[in-house]
């Protein structure tokens, strides 16, 4: 059974411009991701709101995880605040696991995001918390939380992108994808 560290940011002060903050609603992606990641037995551990950056590299790096993901929302600089858009999916520039996961969960945000030209890749080798940790790590900056589209987009697409991040992380795994909510008829 795959395993991975789920970090949804921690970072209540950086605010919505449609209300409400990065920590919330990364706490809602990563909440709507615990029933397709049940589904398709991927076992969890999860960070805990309160913790603080060194705290979550401590705990992930306690585990034996297959894969760090951590959840975030991007913000521009203020010359550009309200203007920039789309996911950005951050790597260890020196990690090919790591890479091989990023470029799977960019092709998948690319079928749900309205404008897939904006989904990048990014190598870095600076974040601390793709840095620091032991396990191959993606950091996705699933919308800009200063522009008012990129941030309704994700307010009501809310378990459409816990699904699809599930759907990549079977992908990398290369494991069934099974939806909880799929009905069967008779």
């Amino acid at each position: 059974m795959p395993s991975i560290y789920l970090s949804p940011s921690v970072q209540e002060y950086n605010k919505y411009v449609i209300g409400g903050d990065e920590e919330y609603y990364m706490n809602l992606i990563a909440d709507a991701m615990v029933p397709y990641l049940r589904a398709g037995d991927i076992d969890f551990t999860r960070n805990s709101p309160g913790f603080t950056l060194d705290k979550i590299v401590e705990q992930s790096n306690l585990g034996n995880y297959d894969l760090h993901l951590a959840l975030h929302s991007n913000f521009s600089p203020s010359n550009l605040t309200g203007i920039l858009q789309g996911p950005d999916v951050y790597y260890y520039a020196y990690n090919s696991p790591a890479k091989r996961a990023a470029e799977i969960i960019s092709n998948n945000l690319k079928s749900i995001y309205p404008n897939p030209e904006l989904v990048t890749v990014i190598p870095n080798t600076t974040l601390g918390e793709i840095k620091r940790v032991k396990a191959p790590a993606v950091l996705v900056e699933t919308a800009y939380h200063d522009n008012y589209d990129d941030a309704t987009w994700l307010k009501d697409n809310i378990n459409g992108i816990a699904k699809n991040l599930v759907y990549s992380l079977t992908e990398y795994f290369e494991i069934p994808f099974a939806d909880p909510y799929e009905t069967i008829s008779y």
